[in-house]
């Protein structure tokens, strides 16, 4: 088993090999609100061990006003949606900075008391990772030239059919019970009944998503949400994010550039008001999370996939995609979020927000298992989300 110090190395070593691919002006900018440049990411994973560990022993002044995300208790925060706007401290600046952390903080894990804190640290970091390659595809896909972020093998796949399993009805339980790291959103563990229902192996595809899109599917408004079909109106939504209709055909946006449509692949980019039309338009539904959880809990363990974009994959396995599920985002019963400022982390967003289940082709292996629930509001789509569907009650 790996010493925290090793940990520690490693996640912060992936955080910077993420960004040789890019520029330091890929690294400034800021496409959309949703969106934070890369050069904030390496700011803010570092000042999370800097104010956490180091009590913010070695920040610049000001620093810490432009690198905390949303933890009002470690004082205020520049607006998200304008971190793009700020050119300094520059990326060499924050870089030297990153290394001085880096320095401290091996030497402070001396102190056994802080290797608690620095392994949240560390996985609040992978979750960096996964939107800094998120974010950076928004970045590149914004630009008319189309630049790439890597080159990879590619081949198109055959669509497979769906398989359907059935679980009965009865008290299922639920929610993260083992020793090994868990967020505090994932416990305590607990009891839920479960109505009979089946469940798909796979999620849903490009080929069955592109049915929907020739059938109409944006242009009805008895399969959406009122919500949804305001914004599906007003912003002309006819497709998912990152998909256009060319003179050869579909195609999609990768981090390896535009390339056709990858029938087989799990339809990605997805959000819960595109998916829960597209169940509606196929006489189905979404499951909820713990449908999704019982089902994954009994089948193929959650593996990491080596792509960067979602691949198709055998059944029964989670998916290269997040999947969405019909359940409002709220504490278990008995939730006790961490103490101090980082409860902050998970229980004060527990509004407004919906849970998907298992991982993309962008998530860190550490957080492939059946009870991380990841959330976010059902408008975004510029996540690697998708879906499976559910029959039954």
């Amino acid at each position: 088993m790996a010493s925290i110090q090793d940990r520690y190395r490693d996640v912060r070593a992936k955080t910077l090999s993420i960004c040789d691919p890019l520029t330091h002006e890929d690294m400034l900018a800021q496409t959309m609100a949703d969106v934070s440049p890369a050069r904030w990411h390496i700011a803010h994973t570092t000042w999370f061990f800097d104010t956490f560990v180091l009590n913010g022993t070695t920040r610049p002044d000001g620093w810490d006003y432009l690198f905390n995300s949303y933890y009002n208790g470690a004082g205020p925060q520049f607006p998200r949606d304008r971190r793009g706007t700020q050119t300094r401290p520059t990326v060499a600046e924050i870089l030297a900075w990153r290394t001085q952390v880096d320095d401290a903080v091996l030497h402070a894990l001396d102190d056994p008391g802080l290797h608690q804190i620095v392994e949240v640290g560390t996985h609040h970091e992978q979750q960096h990772q996964e939107l800094m390659l998120t974010d950076i595809k928004h970045v590149l896909f914004s630009n008319p030239l189309g630049p790439k972020y890597h080159v990879s093998d590619w081949a198109p796949t055959t669509p497979t059919p769906v398989l359907w399993k059935a679980f009965e009805s009865g008290v299922q339980e639920v929610g993260h019970a083992g020793k090994s790291f868990a967020f505090d959103n994932e416990s305590p563990r607990h009891r839920v009944f479960l109505e009979p229902f089946e469940i798909a192996s796979r999620p849903v595809n490009n080929s069955e998503f592109l049915g929907f899109v020739k059938d109409g599917g944006y242009e009805r408004a008895d399969l959406w949400f009122a919500e949804a079909w305001t914004t599906v109106s007003a912003q002309k939504w006819r497709h998912p994010k990152y998909w256009r209709e060319g003179e050869t055909g579909w195609q999609e946006w990768t981090l390896s550039g535009w390339r056709p449509l990858d029938l087989g692949a799990p339809a990605s980019h997805i959000s819960l008001w595109e998916a829960d039309a597209y169940a509606h338009w196929a006489k189905a539904r979404l499951p909820t999370e713990f449908e999704w959880e019982v089902a994954f809990g009994e089948t193929a363990p959650i593996a990491a996939s080596l792509h960067l974009h979602p691949q198709q994959r055998r059944d029964w396995e989670a998916s290269d995609v997040w999947e969405w599920t019909s359940s409002a985002y709220g504490p278990y019963p008995g939730f006790k979020p961490w103490s101090g400022v980082l409860g902050e982390y998970n229980g004060k967003f527990m509004l407004n927000q919906y849970v998907l289940r298992g991982g993309s082709c962008a998530t860190s292996p550490d957080h492939m298992r059946p009870t991380y629930r990841n959330f976010f509001p059902a408008h975004a789509r510029w996540q690697f989300s998708g879906f499976r569907l559910v029959k039954g009650a």
